[in-house]
C-alpha cells in the first residue's frame, strides 16, 4: 500500500516547510531521500491550519491518510511532494527477516507485514524474503492460505521480488527434506549442490552473476560481487530459460535470478551485499530510479570470492558494560592489579565501522554467560539489533546458543534462543560446547536423536545457518599409533623433537579439554547438521605468528563444509598464505583490526595483488 499525508504551510514558514511533527516521525528519511518539487501557479489551492491546530501552539498543521502513492505538502502557490511507497513484507515466521526489513526501511519506505492472504492480494509492492527449510516454509504457506495468494498474486505480473528461498519457492518441486512441492509457477526441481566435486557445501560466500537477458534490477552488479548462502539451487533446462536473468557458476552454472514481467527474484541476499545489494533493492522498490540498461555480456566462468571477516568477542567489563575485547591464548585481562577486561571498543560502532571498511562478514562472539536475564532481554540480542540497522553483510553471533533456565526458573531449549538471535537479525549462529557433547554422543552411540541443538536448529532454518566453532589445543605425540585420534605430520616440530600431533577439542572458553579429536568432531557434525566450521586454535590465538595451516588442511580432508580459518593472523602475509595452502573459504582476525595494526582494505589490497579473487 502506498500512502498519502495532505498538509499545510503555516504563513511565513520558511521554504521548504516540513513540520517538526514529521520530522521526528519515521517518514522523516523517506521525505529527505525521496522528495521533489514542483512549482505550479494556482494548481491547487493552499489548506490552511485548522484552528484546532492553532491552539495547540505545536505548530504543526494536521493532516490526514488520503490517496496512494504521494505525500503532498501543500504550499502557497507552491506544491512539495514526496513518493511514498509501503512496500509489504511476507514474513512467514522462520529466521532472519529483519534485515531485509532493515535495508527497506535503510532506503527510506515503511514496511506492512501480512497477516492474512487478503494482504499479499492488496499489496502494491510484494517482498518475500524466504529463509529457512523448503518443507517448512510450504507447510506453513499452505496451512494458512499465502500460498495461494502468492499465487494469484504473481501470475496477475504484480510488482514481486522474492529473495533465496523466496525463489525456490517459485519451483515445482524441491529434494530438501522431500520431495516436497512447491509454488509450480517455474518449471524444474530445486536439488543440492553435489558435494562430491571439489566445491564446499553449502555455498556460502561472495560470487560474481552472468547476465542472461537485460535487467534493469541487475545493473547495479555488473562485475561486482553478491553474497549468497545455501545448500540447494534451481539448474537452468529449456522449460524455464525464458526466466532466467543471470546464472552462477559454482561446480556448474544454476540460477542465480529470475525475472518475468514485473516478477523478480534472487537465489542471493541483497540485503547482506552491501552497497551492491542495496542498490538492488533500491531499484526494485523505487520505480522512479533511472534506467540504465545494456545488453548482457557473455561473461567469463564466476568464482567464489575468498571471504575476510572481521570478529568481535563481546564480554561485560569490570563495570558491566558490554565491550569489545581480545584475549592472549583466550586470557582477556589486563595484567594489571585491576585485572581488568580489556577494552577495544564498542560492539556496534566496531562493527559498523568493519563494514565500511569492506568486512565480507561480521561474527560476534558472546564470551560472558548473562544465565540470569529472560530470554528477550540478552544484552547481546541488543547488539545483533543495533548493528543489523547500520551493518548490510552477514552477521553471525555465537556463545550462549544451548538451553538454559533464567534467574526466573524459566526454561528455553537452544532452538529458542537461536530463533530469537535469528529474529533480531544474525544470519547465522554459531555452537561451541553444544556441538562437542553432541558430536560425543553421536559417536558413541552411532544415533542421531533429533535432540541436539545442531540437529533441532538445521531442521527449521537448514545447515547453511549453522556454524560450529571448534576451539582445539595442539597434544604432541611421536608417533600417530600412540593415539586414536587423526594426527597431522607437523610443519615445525614439537618441543621435544615431536613429529605428530592431534588437535584435542575444549568446552567452557577451553579451559576444560575433551576426548575427541579436530577431525573426529568435524566429521560428527557435519552428520548431525552443521553447515560451516569456524575453526580456531588455542595455542595460536593472539599469537600474530600466522594461521595454522596443518590443522586447517586436518579438518578439511574430514569434511566437504567451508572452512573458517582463525587464530593467529598478525599481518597481510598471513591471509594469502592461508588461501594459498589451504582450502580454506575465509579467514577471521580480531585483534589485529581491533588495535588498527592491519586496514582490512589492506588485507584485500595484498590478496589481489596474490591473484585471490576477493570482494572490493
Amino acid at each position: 500500500m502506498e500512502a498519502a499525508l495532505l498538509l499545510s504551510r503555516p504563513p511565513n514558514a520558511p521554504y521548504p516547510f516540513i513540520p517538526d511533527s514529521l520530522r521526528r516521525s519515521s517518514l522523516a528519511s523517506t521525505i529527505n531521500d525521496r522528495s521533489f518539487h514542483l512549482r505550479s501557479k494556482n494548481l491547487l489551492p493552499p489548506i490552511r491550519a485548522s484552528a484546532a491546530s492553532s491552539d495547540s501552539g505545536s505548530g504543526s498543521p494536521p493532516f490526514s491518510v488520503a490517496l496512494d502513492l504521494c505525500i503532498f505538502f501543500f504550499l502557497t502557490n507552491e506544491i512539495l511532494i514526496f513518493v511514498f511507497v509501503v512496500v509489504t513484507l511476507l514474513d512467514y515466521g522462520a529466521g532472519n527477516v529483519r534485515s531485509v526489513r532493515n535495508a527497506i526501511r535503510y532506503l527510506g519506505f515503511d514496511v506492512k507485514d501480512v497477516q492474512t492472504p487478503e494482504d499479499i492480494l492488496n499489496a502494491n509492492r510484494l517482498v518475500f524474503p524466504g529463509v529457512g527449510a523448503f518443507a517448512a516454509a510450504m507447510e506453513v504457506l499452505s496451512k494458512n492460505g499465502m500460498a495461494e495468494a502468492l499465487c494469484t498474486y504473481i501470475k496477475e505480473d504484480r510488482p514481486f521480488l522474492g529473495i533465496c528461498l523466496g525463489l525456490q519457492l517459485l519451483f515445482e518441486q524441491s529434494e530438501e527434506n522431500g520431495p516436497v512441492k512447491g509454488l509450480g509457477l517455474i518449471p524444474g526441481v530445486v536439488g543440492r549442490f553435489d558435494s562430491s566435486s571439489v566445491i564446499k557445501v553449502p555455498h556460502i560466500g561472495w560470487n560474481a552473476l552472468k547476465l542472461t537477458k537485460e535487467s534493469n534490477l541487475l545493473e547495479a552488479i555488473r562485475d561486482h560481487h553478491v553474497y549468497f548462502v545455501h545448500s540447494y539451487r534451481a539448474m537452468p533446462s529449456d522449460a524455464n530459460r525464458e526466466w532466467i536473468s543471470s546464472t552462477c557458476n559454482y561446480g556448474d552454472n544454476f540460477i542465480a535470478s529470475v525475472q518475468r514481467g514485473n516478477v523478480h527474484a534472487v537465489q542471493f541476499h541483497p540485503e547482506k551485499s552491501g552497497d551492491v545489494g542495496l542498490s538492488i533493492l533500491r531499484r526494485y522498490l523505487d520505480s522512479s530510479a533511472p534506467s540504465t540498461i545494456k545488453k548482457p555480456t557473455k561473461g567469463k566462468a564466476t568464482k567464489l570470492a575468498k571471504r575476510v571477516i572481521a570478529c568481535l568477542d563481546v564480554r561485560t567489563n569490570n563495570r558491566g558494560d558490554l565491550v569489545v575485547t581480545k584475549g592472549d591464548q583466550y586470557d582477556v585481562r589486563e595484567h594489571t592489579k585491576e585485572n581488568e577486561v580489556r577494552n577495544l571498543g564498542k560492539p556496534v560502532e566496531l562493527a559498523s565501522q568493519y563494514y565500511k571498511d569492506g568486512a565480507d562478514e561480521i561474527c560476534f562472539l558472546n564470551i560472558t554467560g548473562f544465565r540470569d536475564f529472560p530470554l528477550g532481554d540478552l544484552p547481546m540480542l541488543q547488539v545483533i539489533r543495533l548493528a543489523s540497522e547500520k551493518v548490510f553483510v552477514p552477521l553471525t553471533v555465537g556463545g550462549g546458543i544451548r538451553d538454559f533456565t533464567d534467574g526466573n526458573g524459566r526454561h528455553y531449549s537452544s532452538l529458542e534462543v537461536a530463533s530469537e538471535y535469528f529474529r533480531s537479525g544474525a544470519d547465522k549462529i554459531s555452537i561451541g560446547s553444544d556441538a562437542v557433547y553432541a558430536a560425543e554422543a553421536y559417536l558413541r552411540d552411532g544415533v542421531k536423536t533429533g535432540k541436539s541443538s545442531l540437529e533441532q536448529i538445521s531442521q527449521v532454518y537448514g545447515n547453511q545457518a549453522v556454524v560450529v566453532s571448534i576451539d582445539p589445543q595442539r597434544v604432541y605425540v611421536k608417533n600417530p599409533d600412540d593415539v586414536t585420534f587423526k594426527t597431522v605430520k607437523l610443519t615445525n616440530p614439537g618441543p621435544n623433537g615431536e613429529e605428530y600431533a592431534w588437535y584435542q577439542c575444549t568446552v567452557n572458553g577451553g579451559r576444560e579439554g575433551r576426548p575427541i579429536g579436530a577431525y573426529e568432531l568435524a566429521k560428527a557434525v557435519e552428520e548431525l547438521g552443521a553447515g560451516e566450521i569456524l575453526l580456531n586454535c588455542i595455542d595460536a590465538d593472539g599469537q600474530g605468528t600466522g594461521f595454522v595451516t596443518d590443522l586447517v588442511n586436518l579438518v578439511a580432508d574430514a569434511v566437504t563444509l567451508p572452512i573458517i580459518a582463525s587464530s593467529g593472523a598478525g599481518a597481510v602475509v598471513h591471509f594469502s598464505e592461508v588461501f594459498q595452502k589451504t582450502s580454506a573459504s575465509a579467514a577471521l582476525a580480531a585483534g589485529i583490526f581491533h588495535r588498527k595494526e592491519v586496514p582490512i582494505s589492506s588485507v584485500k589490497e595484498h590478496m589481489l595483488r596474490e591473484h585471490i579473487e576477493v570482494r572490493v
